[in-house]
């Protein structure tokens, strides 16, 4: 009797371990939440890869450098005066992330979390492209300088677009859309203003998704390090980008 109170018990753990992975019936569903469908992480990194490899070629093989060159003269032969818009829409798909906050349409994480995020990311690109500006001494197409590889401006604006990406895919994959149809228009326009090459531009698009997608990985590991595991606690956090013609960067204010 034991063994067979015993047999039927294990039968229905098996059977309502099925039920929960395969039976789906609208919002009253019980479905197993520990199994999350997570992109593997090397498909997370095909696109920012191919991108940032595609900007690499332009170091190593003449086809790509010709695609450069044939670009740049084309750009000079039409283009009568620069647009500083460029300037500007870098930051717009970030600041688009907090105006979404403010006007009541939540993101996954709080301005907490987020604002973590952000500062992850940024200091992750940043320090790839002064890093890399450092190193290869690229001569920008209009001559002014040697640091044209990878274009900051175009890594930034994906850092956003990536982040909105990220935060607002379930909500609406069109706020993701948006984000990058900016951040593509961005690196345009560093070309079209003769300040990038096509390769710079493609890297630094390529370093601003895998800065952030680096980011979210590395979150759970921050915010413990910085908040432990306890409850999570009540904050206020005011966050606000800046600009002096100069410089550019996010200032935040976080209170616990």
């Amino acid at each position: 009797m034991k063994r067979t109170i015993i047999l039927l018990l294990i039968t229905n753990c098996v059977f309502s371990a099925n039920a929960q992975e395969k039976i789906i019936i609208g919002k009253d569903t019980l479905v197993n939440q520990s199994r999350v469908n997570v992109k593997p992480l090397y498909k997370q990194l095909i696109v920012p890869g191919v991108l940032v490899g595609y900007g690499v070629l332009g170091f190593v093989n003449a086809g790509v450098k010709d695609v450069n060159v044939a670009i740049k003269s084309e750009v000079s032969e039409h283009v009568d005066k620069q647009i500083s818009t460029d300037d500007y829409t870098r930051y717009l798909p970030v600041v688009s992330v907090y105006a979404l906050n403010v006007a009541g349409i939540k993101g996954k994480h709080n301005y907490r979390d987020l604002t973590i995020i952000t500062a992850t990311s940024s200091l992750i690109m940043v320090g790839s492209v002064m890093g890399l500006k450092s190193l290869c001494k690229v001569e920008r197409p209009d001559g002014s300088t040697d640091n044209s590889f990878p274009s900051g401006h175009t890594a930034t604006a994906f850092v956003g677009a990536e982040i909105l990406w990220q935060e607002y895919k379930d909500v609406s994959p069109w706020y993701g859309f948006a984000g990058y149809i900016v951040a593509t228009g961005t690196g345009m326009l560093r070309i079209y203003n003769d300040r990038h090459w096509l390769t710079d531009v493609a890297a630094g698009a390529g370093i601003g998704i895998l800065s952030t997608k680096l980011a979210y990985i590395l979150h759970p590991f921050i915010q413990k390090q910085l908040f432990g595991s306890s409850e999570e606690k009540k904050v206020s956090v005011l966050a606000m980008p800046f600009y002096n013609g100069q410089q550019a960067g996010l200032s935040a204010v976080i209170k616990i």
